[in-house]
């Protein structure tokens, strides 16, 4: 069970536990000075779909700039990680 559980969270339950503590907390540093909160994002989610919802398909096409908006971040952040996850495995 344990061993199951370990590589299902690619660590120890304590060891992930505190990783996700201390991003958390950073993650909540950087949205406090951005003066976010979880219910003004999920406000904000909220608000999207019932936009998406009322005007149609011609939301869609102001979608695609939330979804490049997004690409900007995520893609490089993947390739970075991919980059360096890829260089550091032992090849032989």
């Amino acid at each position: 069970m344990a061993s199951g559980l370990n590589r299902f969270l690619g660590d120890s339950i304590g060891r992930t536990l505190v990783k996700l503590a201390v991003i958390s907390f950073v993650v909540g540093i950087v949205m406090s000075a951005l003066n976010l909160s979880p219910r003004a994002l999920f406000d904000g989610i909220v608000r999207f779909f019932q936009r998406l919802w009322n005007l149609g398909f011609d939301a869609i096409y102001g979608s695609l700039e939330y979804f490049f908006l997004g690409a900007a971040i995520v893609v490089p952040a993947f390739l970075l990680i991919r980059l360096l996850s890829y260089r550091s495995t032992p090849r032989g």
